[in-house]
């Protein structure tokens, strides 16, 4: 009887073998690879990610370490750290520990967003044979790239961007035949682009923008057949722009913008049929804009100012560029008189037409799609009434230093508007009209400075989130309302060169992120109250020719601005001017 119960609980756990199995054996990782990420976590001194703390245990490859990821056999093929997008307050601190060079089986290495991690790229990397994606972005690395990283022939990911690498492009890095993505911007790399690059021809991105290259945009680029993106902008890159450019059918996205280019910009410019966004402002690029950017179906962003383009402007039917969402020919040599129809008569977000020699009456746009007009620095006159009433996209607005004429209460612009730049205008009637109860919580730029407005400053309400509030160089009279102190997302406040009355109220004191005061050249009496110590990121401030008496609040950085700061007023003393009067006498006592 012992015997059959022993056999049916025998049968009992073989059956139950069959519907629930062992697990197999776990792969341990290597000790080895778990000596080098350990390495890696000794050169670290802070980690607010809080990533690390989970590099605890003896194995590395059982999902727990963070970042950590293993191939079947045990060994670590990927180190993945990145901050998280969203918190800029995280970061690691300290620097790359040569002990990654150990992990023989790495295909992926992110450290990214880190923010403090500093010192070189080790030289070990260099022997990371199995490696594909190596990227370092957003550290403070420095010193130069490693040549030895021209060794790594697998890698089809180099990025480098966000750090603060020095010396020259390595030619090495021409040897990375199979590399698809290459971004190396955002450094101080001197030198011109190396000729070895002739070999990337499997590029898809090319990124070297905001460095310190030289020298002339190179024909090799021509050979990058399978380019989809280039961007070599802020650098000091000169000469012409290369005709092998221009054939690059599958190039979507060219900036060449911020550097000293000269010459014109090719007829075949027109061949690039899958360019949706050209960049080539800040140049010295001359002549004409060619008819042939007719042709580029897929173009929805051209920016070409601040350059030394002339007329005419192309002649574009309502066929030609179908996709052209935003366009910026601003601060060229050319004398349009008129917007042209083209750009008139199309359903665009963005239009800068700054310094165009526009003339006249304010152009009738459709109004349905825009959500910035820039046509400052014109010659605009006359009133806008109510062009803006129906553009409930509107996000940005500026028409300064026009000779526009009409009474602020005119004005009337959607309520999702983030910024109003009238400056240097005719611009009459009272702050009331766009500063009132009824002000959006978006508008976080107003900059009315130079015109001809009156009246008093009104109360601000709270809720209000004004970033910039200029309203120098008008006839405003009146005091400064205690309510300044709802302003709290202000950073630059100017109100110089007006009527302004009375004492400057101690509740500015909590407008804790001011950067930027000018109260110059009013009629303001009584003392700099002490409470404007309570602004510590302030940077710049003028009490120039008021009528002020009484000490100057004595700490950083009001006691150490010039003199010129607090020059033409009543009785102002302490530092930096001379001491106030029995002042020597009180300390002593």
């Amino acid at each position: 009887m012992q015997l059959l119960k022993w056999v049916l609980n025998l049968l009992l756990v073989c059956s139950m073998l069959q519907v629930f199995p062992l697990p197999l054996a776990q792969t341990i990782c290597s000790e080895a690879d778990r000596a080098a990420l350990l390495g890696f976590k000794a050169k670290i001194l802070k980690d607010s990610t809080d990533s690390l703390s989970s590099w605890v245990g003896k194995d590395c490859c059982g999902g727990d370490w963070e970042g950590v990821g293993c191939n079947p056999t045990g060994r670590v093929n990927t180190v993945a750290l990145q901050r998280p997008e969203r918190d800029s307050t995280l970061y690691m601190k300290g620097t790359l520990s040569s002990s990654l060079g150990s992990l023989q089986f790495l295909e992926v290495l992110v450290i990214s967003g880190m923010k403090f991690i500093t010192g070189p790229i080790p030289e070990s990397l260099s022997n990371l044979s199995r490696l594909k994606q190596l990227v370092l972005e957003d550290n403070s690395l420095q010193g130069n790239i490693p040549s030895g990283l021209g060794r790594l022939s697998f890698l089809q990911t180099l990025s480098l961007a966000g750090n603060h690498f020095n010396g020259v492009v390595p030619l090495s890095l021409g040897n990375l035949r199979n590399l698809v993505t290459l971004n190396l911007g955002r450094n101080s790399l001197t030198g011109s682009i190396p000729s070895s690059f002739k070999n990337l021809v499997h590029l898809h991105s090319f990124d070297l923008s905001f460095n310190l290259l030289s020298g002339f945009v190179p024909e090799i680029l021509g050979q990058f057949h399978n380019i989809t993106f280039i961007d070599l902008s802020n650098n000091q890159l000169s000469g012409h722009l290369p005709v092998s450019l221009f054939n690059l059918v599958t190039l979507s996205d060219l900036s060449l913008s911020h550097n000293q280019l000269t010459g014109s910009i090719p007829d075949q410019v027109g061949n690039l049929k899958s360019l949706t966004s050209l960049s080539l402002s800040h140049n010295k690029l001359i002549g004409p804009i060619p008819a042939s950017i007719s042709r580029l179906q897929k173009l929805w962003s051209l920016n070409l100012s601040r350059n030394g383009f002339s007329n005419p402007l192309p002649a574009i039917s309502s066929k030609g560029v179908p996709s052209l969402l935003s366009i910026d020919l601003s601060f060229n040599n050319l004398s349009l008189g008129t917007v042209p129809n083209w750009i008139m008569d199309r359903q665009l977000s963005d239009v800068n037409l700054a310094s165009c020699k526009l003339r006249g009456a304010f152009p009738k746009f459709r109004p349905d799609s825009l959500s910035s007009i820039d046509l400052s620095s014109n010659l605009l006159t006359g009133t806008i009434s109510t062009h803006f009433t129906n553009m409930t996209s509107l996000q940005k607005l500026k028409l300064s230093n026009n000779q526009l004429k009409f009474d602020l209460s005119e004005l009337k612009v959607p309520d999702g508007i983030s910024s109003i730049d009238l400056h240097s205008n005719q611009v009459f009637g009272s702050l009331s009209s766009i500063l009132n109860n009824r002000t959006s919580s978006f508008l976080e730029v107003i900059d009315v400075s130079n015109n001809l407005i009156s009246g008093t400053i009104p109360e601000f309400t709270e809720g209000l989130s004004l970033k910039v509030l200029n309203i120098g160089s008008n006839k405003i009279a009146g005091q400064i309302p205690s309510s300044i102190s709802n302003l709290i997302e202000l950073e630059r406040l100017d109100i110089s060169r007006n009527q302004i009355t009375g004492t400057i109220p101690a509740s500015l004191g909590q407008v804790v992120k001011l950067q930027w005061l000018d109260l110059s050249i009013n009629r303001l009496t009584g003392k700099i109250p002490t409470s404007l110590l309570g602004i510590h990121s302030l940077r710049h401030a003028n009490f120039r020719a008021n009528r002020l008496c009484g000490e100057i609040p004595q700490g950083r950085p009001y006691n150490i601005f010039p003199a010129s700061t607090y020059a033409y007023n009543l009785c102002l003393c302490g530092k930096p001017l001379q001491p106030c009067k029995g002042k020597k006498q009180e300390m002593v006592q």
